[in-house]
């Protein structure tokens, strides 16, 4: 008797969603999230400020972007995810759907019903794409996680939310974690 195969979903299903649906196509496969809560929020809200407002105080020409925001890591058809912020320096990568291909940082804010999802599936997968720098923040432990890929360099740090974290790739950007509004 023949196994039961998983279908293998593409960008086309991925954008046949409803709207009002959040969910994410990697390797092929949709994953569905659900609404994010409170604290979540208003984690992504400070980041999103304080990155927006160092952005445009250095007047330069990287754009800071929150979900839902699609971003296409390759060009098979088979990645697309909504990461809770996207900083992208290449305004060539920008379209009317979103990102197509790596953001320099990305920030995941960890749901507490798939941790895994960002703590591995999306660590590897945006590694791999070639993001730059991508932190993961666990408001469940107050920890943040910050890996930075380089061609000549892999690091991992870890901070809490009482630690000042320095931005790598800008020589001069740190968020204070004790001053967001958390």
């Amino acid at each position: 008797m023949a196994l039961a195969q998983a279908k293998t979903y593409t960008e086309d299903d991925y954008y046949n969603i409803p709207e009002d649906v959040r969910a994410e196509l990697i390797d092929g496969q949709i994953y569905y999230q659900a609404a994010p809560g409170l604290l979540h929020q208003a984690i992504s809200g400070e980041l999103y400020t304080a990155i927006n407002l160092y952005l445009k105080s250095i007047k330069g020409k990287c754009r800071v972007f929150s979900a839902p925001f699609a971003v296409k890591l390759f060009e098979d058809r088979k990645n697309i995810v909504e990461p809770d912020i996207s900083i992208i320096c290449n305004p060539d990568k920008l379209n009317d759907r979103g990102c197509a291909g790596a953001p320099d940082w990305i920030i995941e804010i960890i749901s507490p019903g798939n941790p895994e999802h960002d703590y591995i599936r999306k660590l590897n997968l945006y590694k791999d794409a070639g993001v730059r720098e991508y932190w993961i923040v666990d408001p469940r432990d107050e920890k943040i996680l910050v890996y930075f890929f380089d061609q000549l360099d892999f690091r991992v740090e870890t901070y809490t939310f009482q630690d000042k974290i320095k931005v790598n790739i800008y020589d001069d950007f740190w968020i204070d974690f004790r001053e967001l509004n958390l």
